[in-house]
């Protein structure tokens, strides 16, 4: 089986007077929906793989230890960083090329993995860090699953959220790089705090695009699935750390 119908956007998009055609096209709505669920739990697989070897096998050279004693990132993460966003943006525009749209989802995931490593190898050296991860993906989990069950049932329509989602993210990321120079534990709570709100809300807004069919690709929904579970996550760990921090 292809990975979605090519013919699945005009189907959706031409009216028919026949029910047949509407059946057709609740299948080609339900095909799409699997494959976007099956991507996006192959991409937790791949990206859980990426950050298995950096964090196993990568940490001494992703990290370094700063002169104040505490963990950092080494300078050619950087460059880690650039081509995530590098084969994020090829996917986006490769996302209608089935084979080559697979490579760069797997290798794009794969590539977030690694880069999360310096994060996760810095809440293991804390006690009961390994711990504070386990609670951060269970309630990432659970509460994805919660809110899209949410999404696909709810009478609500949740479309017109996109422009406020979309400035509150600007602010969020602007926020964040100023916390960088300022290094306060209380505006990264906030931050955090902000955050988790935020991507809560984008799993409500992208669950129900897809449903309705208003993604092209499932490899475009499937990552945009993927972002919001990621950056929930990597919320929940900061909140979660802070709180048990000695600090």
């Amino acid at each position: 089986m292809a990975l979605y119908d090519r013919e699945y956007i005009k189907n959706r998009t031409v009216q028919s007077a026949t029910g047949e055609k509407n059946t057709t096209s609740k299948s080609d709505l339900a095909i799409f929906i699997k494959k976007t669920y099956q991507l996006f739990a192959s991409s937790l697989l791949s990206a859980s793989a990426g950050a298995y070897i950096g964090t196993m096998y990568l940490a001494n050279s992703l990290t370094k230890v700063t002169p104040d004693g505490k963990i950092g990132v080494a300078g050619w993460f950087w460059g880690l960083v650039i081509l995530e966003f590098v084969l994020l943006f090829g996917l986006m525009v490769a996302k209608k090329k089935e084979g080559l749209a697979l490579v760069l989802l797997f290798a794009f995931t794969f590539v977030t993995g690694l880069t999360l490593a310096p994060t996760l190898s810095a809440f293991l050296a804390m006690p009961g860090g390994a711990n504070i991860i386990t609670e951060a993906f269970i309630l990432t989990t659970v509460a994805f699953g919660g809110l899209s069950v949410f999404a696909m049932n709810t009478k609500r329509d949740f479309s017109a959220m996109g422009k406020m989602l979309f400035i509150t993210l600007i602010v969020v990321i602007v926020a964040s790089l100023i916390n960088i120079f300022m290094a306060s534990p209380l505006f990264q709570l906030i931050i955090a705090s902000v955050s988790s709100i935020l991507f809560s809300a984008f799993i409500l807004y992208d669950t129900q695009k897809i449903i309705r069919g208003n993604v092209e690709t499932p490899v475009e929904a499937a990552v945009m699935l993927y972002l919001d579970f990621l950056n929930l996550f990597i919320s929940l760990l900061q909140i979660l750390g802070i709180f048990n921090s000695r600090d």
